[in-house]
């Protein structure tokens, strides 16, 4: 998903790649220079620092780094005669960091990490400049996406009312004075089992210092809990129906993974998942 932010009247271009943050080196590089990206980026590249930080950066995040190809870079680094482009950076060295992407947003992308370093050898300023804007990015992200969550878990719990009223109107009187102290929890937990795997209580003994505090629900993404949402309007429909349990666990079931698939193709090119 492409972003775009504003530095120092210099659009920066974004994207998220498996949930890290890539930025455009391209577009930083037209801060020093708008008409030569590519040798910027070129002429950073061939930095005997340059190349000792990514080398480092990848030893640290991508299990699949060459080291011994790196080593060769390493040591013509800062000789006249050295050039290295990121293409070929990537290729021989089977690099992560850095991304080179075609179409319409073309360019040199890099890691946050990575492009935080660029921006520091193009201006120290800019850089400051470019982290605070990021931050602010971020910290506007999370707070739609708690809002959005917030929303979602409000709903769940008004749906979770419907239920619990078709409970009482249509399963109460038929239990056992025994089996009726537990009839919302067992509600619950067989909507739990659909959408998370486990009920409340396994998922307690998972995580008991969290469990003092909160429970599965709370820590729930957005289509958990869409899911969680939808399956209460149609579990009270169905109790309402006289369905045995088991009966509703089947088609509840069926139902939780059709939604599932097609929201997750929505959240899938919206952007990532989280709360």
């Amino acid at each position: 998903m492409k972003k775009v932010i504003t530095v120092n009247w210099v659009d920066i271009v974004l994207f998220e790649k498996k949930e890290e943050d890539y930025i455009s080196l391209t577009s930083i590089a037209q801060k020093k220079n708008t008409s030569s990206s590519d040798d910027i980026i070129k002429n950073w590249l061939r930095n005997k620092n340059t190349i000792e930080f990514l080398g480092l950066w990848e030893l640290i995040n991508n299990p699949n780094f060459k080291p011994v190809e790196f080593d060769g870079f390493k040591n013509e680094a800062g000789s006249n005669a050295f050039t290295l482009s990121p293409k070929r950076w990537i290729t021989n060295v089977n690099a992560i960091g850095i991304i080179s992407r075609s179409g319409r947003y073309g360019g040199t992308y890099a890691h946050k990490d990575i492009a935080f370093e660029f921006a520091s050898w193009i201006s120290p300023e800019f850089k400051l400049y470019l982290i605070k804007e990021f931050q602010r990015l971020k910290a506007e992200e999370n707070e739609k996406k708690l809002l959005w969550w917030d929303i979602k878990r409000n709903l769940a719990k008004i749906n979770y009312k419907v239920q619990t009223d078709a409970i009482q109107d249509h399963l109460i009187p038929t239990l056992s004075e025994f089996k009726k102290k537990f009839a919302y929890a067992d509600e619950a937990d067989l909507l739990n089992l659909i959408v998370f795997g486990k009920t409340a209580k396994q998922w307690g003994n998972e995580n008991p210092d969290l469990a003092k505090s909160w429970n599965i629900r709370d820590y729930a993404n957005v289509v958990d809990l869409s899911i969680l949402s939808n399956l209460e309007s149609f579990n009270s429909e169905f109790i309402k129906d006289w369905l045995s349990k088991d009966s509703r666990f089947e088609k509840l079931s069926k139902i939780a993974k059709e939604q599932r698939v097609s929201m997750l193709k929505i959240y899938k090119n919206k952007g990532k998942l989280s709360w």
